[in-house]
């Protein structure tokens, strides 16, 4: 039964009963709590805290994501822009004479956030204004650069004409006063070309190229392995029209995926995919350049003075490979998901025969254009093709472009079944299962149109034509033959290697989150005496569109799933709207699997929201059960971490 809480002088209310008082801080099983979900009952005004009541709660967002949202973060490759002459004067970091060494050097916005928060408020203020300017910041140091404006009243002044197309009108600059004659500062110096082409030389075999099912045998990730091109062996979307966010699920055959010295798919482990390019914005970017037709698919000898590109994680060292333009514009360079850097624009600028379009692009190169350069760089990533048509006088050469385009990424995928247990077909086929969910920002070309991620659009575009074809009575898989061209990867992530042990487990996770759980749930019910100790709670916006995998956790799964939607609904009162609200209202269980013997909690999904709220309502939690400070409750689960029973995987 719960009783009324006594409000803690340091966080949210939360609802105690008799085996969960502060005063015994490691409580025994909730009788009620630990058997079987139910939905959270009615509050009055002295009950614990709602969405309603509560000024902590943030609003949760089923799934969110830089770039491909779907998986965990890929390592980032982009250039980062050096700090101004303005940074460097302020004195953010000890003098010389109090350091041993000299430290390595940081972003402008890293060291003064990190080395001198009174420095910090002084300069940005108290409160949200702050928090608002660091979320924003692109680190390049713009927020303190102080130009001078030009004299606007000189009868010599000419405004520059801005370009009059949809797809600079499209990147929302905000330009100050300026002229074709504006004395411009601090313009970096062009970037080194370090790629070219040569003619393949005669006594080269013929090069052959799969470029639009799969990438060059030099894009390699996983070396010594290639990449494992798996045929798709059954696609179905998993959410109903109308959700916010699409979702499809993917069973891949990796039957005759290359033995690897032992190691294994594991449940909780993600795989790698390569995504290619569109090949529409491929195209759009060789129209862009002028490059013809006939040019595109010819084979070249590509030379590189160093670095690791076109591969992905191989030595930095020069190289001499046959290929195509087509080929490492498809699978090699990323030319819609990063966002614009000086080096490229100073390109541009280099190459542009307008003289309002190359000073535009020298401005946002130089220190006067800083803050519409941060503007760019911190709003919707824009494609390499609309940067390209908003300055149309700029065709820069392909081998120069290459040199300052960031590399194509993998995207990861975490597994959503046991390889082990449900992965066996007919005809001995071995499957790995996974969720993706499609990532949508807007598009330039209409105020209505969207454009997909580089990965969740391609994946995207195989289940359309996976399910089109089952419609039309055709089997795919013999016919079409789709592929996708992955790699084992992170078979050692934290959700994969502290997935284990007998011990009572809480999983929690939002969105396509919730997918890496569905091969733990499996694989705990087969084992008898596991299955009455794992719990999920499950974030959706609106669970008859959103929910994924609803009926395939077992026999068991009303018991052991509560089900939290965001989209609020008349006449449910008190009821759980985000999952950090559920947490809370399942404190007890909560406490009680994090002090069991063996008792782990995994977190999973979006970081902006729903992992910062769960994380909030976990201290809440050992403050109140444990009678805890909030320092002491943070330091609480930094130790469950460091023991791996507090996993939480986020992006």
């Amino acid at each position: 039964m719960i009783s009324p809480a006594t409000p803690h002088p340091k966080g949210p209310r939360i609802p105690t009963t008799e085996t969960s008082h502060p005063n015994d801080p490691i409580p025994h099983p909730p009788s009620q709590a630990v058997d079987k979900f139910e939905l959270a009952p009615r509050h009055d005004s002295n009950a614990s805290v709602t969405s309603e009541s509560s000024g902590l709660l943030e609003r949760f967002e089923p799934f969110d994501s830089s770039e491909e949202s779907e998986a965990p973060s890929t390592p980032n490759t982009e250039p980062v822009d050096e700090a101004t002459d303005a940074i460097k004067e302020l004195s953010l970091s000890p003098s010389a004479e109090d350091q041993d060494a000299t430290p390595k050097r940081r972003r402008a916005s890293t060291t003064l956030i990190s080395d001198n928060p009174p420095e910090l408020r002084r300069l940005l203020g108290e409160g949200n204004a702050a928090t608002r300017l660091i979320e924003k910041c692109c680190g390049g140091g713009c927020c303190f650069v102080k130009t001078l404006p030009p004299d606007t009243t000189d009868p010599n002044f000419t405004p520059v004409v801005l370009p009059d197309n949809q797809a600079f009108r499209s990147l929302g600059l905000k330009l100050g006063p300026l002229s074709l004659d504006t004395t411009l500062s601090k313009i970096p110096e062009l970037s080194e070309t370090t790629v070219s082409f040569d003619p393949v030389a005669q006594d080269q075999p013929k090069h052959t190229t799969l470029v639009h099912k799969h990438p060059p045998t030099f894009v390699q990730p996983h070396p010594p392995y290639d990449v494992f091109s798996a045929p798709i062996y059954h696609a179905r979307e998993l959410t109903k029209p109308g959700a916010e966010k699409r979702t499809f699920h993917f069973d891949l055959d990796v039957t005759d995926y290359p033995d690897e010295s032992g190691i294994d798919f594991k449940v909780g482990g993600a795989i790698g995919v390569c995504p290619p390019n569109a090949t529409e914005l491929v195209d759009e970017v060789f129209d862009c350049l002028g490059i013809p037709k006939f040019v595109r698919d010819k084979p070249v000898t590509l030379n590189t003075s160093g670095g690791r590109w076109p591969t992905i994680w191989g030595e930095e060292q020069p190289r001499q490979l046959v290929t195509t333009r087509r080929e490492l514009l498809t699978w090699c360079s990323d030319i819609q998901s990063q966002p614009p850097t000086k080096p490229l624009l100073r390109l541009m600028a280099e190459h542009a025969s307008a003289p309002n379009e190359k000073q535009l692009l020298l401005y946002l190169s130089s220190a006067e254009g800083q803050g519409a350069f941060c503007d760019l760089r911190t709003s919707s990533h824009f494609t390499l093709p609309q940067l390209l048509r908003a300055f149309p006088s700029s065709q820069p050469p392909l081998a120069s472009l290459l040199s300052v385009l960031s590399p194509l990424m993998p995207r990861f995928y975490s597994l959503s079944n046991d390889p082990h247990i449900s992965s066996e077909r007919e005809g001995g086929r071995r499957l790995i299962e996974i969720a993706v969910s499609v990532h949508e920002t807007s598009d330039w070309h209409s105020e209505n149109s969207k454009r997909t991620g580089v990965g969740s659009g391609f994946l995207e575009r195989l289940a359309h034509k996976f399910i089109e074809a089952e419609a039309s009575g055709i089997d795919p898989k013999s016919v079409l033959d789709l592929r996708v061209p992955l790699f084992r990867g992170l078979m050692a992530n934290p959700l994969s290697r502290e997935f284990g042990g007998d011990g009572p487990m809480m999983l929690i996770g939002a969105g396509v989150g919730m997918a890496p759980f569905r091969g733990f749930i499996l694989n705990r019910l087969k084992n008898a005496n596991c299955a009455n100790k794992i719990w999920l709670v499950q974030g959706v916006r609106d669970s008859m569109l959103d929910e994924i995998y609803s009926g395939e956790l077992g026999d068991h799964e009303k018991e052991i799933k509560r089900v939290v939607q965001s989209r609020k609904f008349k006449g449910i009162q008190g009821a759980s709207r985000y999952v950090q609200d559920e947490v809370r209202h399942r404190a007890d269980l909560v406490w009680f699997v994090i002090n069991a013997l063996d008792g782990r909690i995994f977190v999973c999904g979006s970081s902006k929201g729903m992992g910062e709220g769960v994380e909030q309502a976990l201290v809440d939690i050992a403050m109140e059960k444990g009678n805890l400070s909030e320092e002491s409750a943070r330091a609480f689960w930094e130790a469950k971490k460091s023991g791996a029973q507090y996993i939480a995987e986020t992006w």
